[in-house]
């Protein structure tokens, strides 16, 4: 399918709208256009776009979280499914999100479904969203999905916020240490190299140490700058392309210190919290879990749920195949046992989730108490070796000449 731009007059109105639409010709494009009642008056296919044209129209998650939710009160409200994407549609004030919208509109019109109109976006609508878009269509209750999805989508985004945020003070502090470092090494090092040679005196090991190092970084500034950016670059690209270098940095994620615990706790969230909107929205068992699995965003810890599935269809029931997996939080499975006793699994699920989230909050609220005792000591560290290799040799010059 080919995206056109088009101008066209409303026969009803003889308004002149502009607008996207999506078919396989302009042919097409027009007589869909008639169709809609308008009378086009001209439909120009699309150019592909550069990089920056991409960035651009680029759909954010506060674009996609206030459409969800605006779509969802609408809808609830008992407005017709066409009209509340074009109310939403002109309220939306990001240009990839609002371009997206126009379409699905032209896609519904044109006789699809929702979850079909969303299903040509997986970049934007992922798994869990097209899911639940189905699985409200089916049942009648799309205006709840859809304000499930809303929910969650902002959970999920004030979670992150909150681990990015955490992330700066130990960021700010070593840019400190850097600085600090690199002040030394420029300023003062080079000056007791020199009042070192003035005396007619040898380096101590230290100092030469200090002082082979800033001349290497003064000469081979550019070599270091290029390994540096190679690195992190090549680092990128592998986390991003490479499905090695993505299980690699999924493994790390979780493994490291203070902030693997955090990362365990964000997953296990994120899986029981899914899974409760999948269960508690119609959609089977199998498939709730499947999603779930695939919302975890880490394929270390998807591999180790995916036994859960094994588990299920080889007769198990939901909290006896999350027992001893090795990512898997005990109060999980506990409280799917429950749920399943009682027949609430999905909102006992909910409740391990909302456990957990709290938790999580509370850790990444202390994190920087956490963590600045161990900079701390990093910083003196560091400091100390170069101290020790500028201040404790003029002490000793010192003394030498004073005897």
């Amino acid at each position: 399918m080919k995206r056109f731009n088009y101008k066209a007059k409303d026969k009803k109105t003889g308004k002149i709208i502009k607008g996207n639409i999506q078919a396989d010709n302009e042919q097409t494009a027009g007589r869909l256009l008639l169709e809609q009642g308008y009378i086009p008056e001209s439909v120009v296919e699309e150019g592909a776009g550069g990089l920056f044209t991409k960035a651009k129209n680029r759909v954010t998650t506060k674009d996609r979280i206030m459409f969800t939710r605006q779509l969802a009160t609408l809808i609830g409200a008992g407005l017709p499914l066409s009209a509340s994407l074009r109310t939403v549609a002109e309220q939306t004030q990001g240009k990839g999100m609002k371009q997206i919208a126009e379409e699905i509109i032209t896609a519904v019109e044109s006789g699809k479904s929702l979850y079909e109109a969303f299903s040509q976006y997986p970049d934007v609508f992922n798994g869990v969203y097209l899911a639940l878009i189905q699985a409200g269509e089916k049942s009648g209750t799309l205006d709840l999905a859809l304000k499930r999805l809303a929910d969650q989508e902002e959970k999920d985004a004030a979670m992150m916020s909150k681990i990015r945020g955490a992330l700066v003070y130990p960021a700010i502090i070593l840019v400190v240490i850097i600085a600090v470092l690199a002040f030394m090494m420029i300023a003062v090092v080079p000056q007791v190299q020199n009042l070192y040679s003035d005396m007619g005196e040898e380096l101590p090991g230290l100092t030469q140490f200090l002082v082979n190092m800033t001349e290497f970084f003064g000469e081979f500034w550019w070599l270091v700058l290029v390994i540096v950016v190679g690195v992190i670059v090549g680092c990128f690209y592998a986390v991003k392309r490479t499905p090695m270098g993505r299980r690699v940095a999924d493994s790390f994620k979780i493994h490291v210190p203070i902030f693997g615990a955090l990362f365990r706790k964000l997953y296990v969230s994120r899986f029981a919290r899914t899974a409760e909107m999948m269960l508690a929205t119609g959609v089977p068992m199998l498939d709730s879990i499947q999603i779930s699995i695939d919302a975890v965003s880490n394929k270390v810890v998807e591999d180790e749920y995916s036994k859960t599935l094994e588990g299920i269809k080889g007769g198990k029931s939901l909290s006896e195949s999350m027992q001893g997996l090795e990512y898997m939080l005990p109060l999980v499975p506990q409280m799917a046992g429950i749920g399943e006793q009682s027949g609430k699994i999905d909102e006992m699920l909910g409740k391990a989730a909302q456990v957990y989230e709290n938790e999580l909050d509370e850790q990444i609220n202390n994190i920087s108490t956490m963590i600045e005792p161990i900079l701390m000591v990093i910083m003196a560290g560091l400091i100390g070796v170069v101290v020790g290799g500028t201040l404790l040799p003029i002490y000793s010059l010192v003394n030498s000449v004073a005897a």
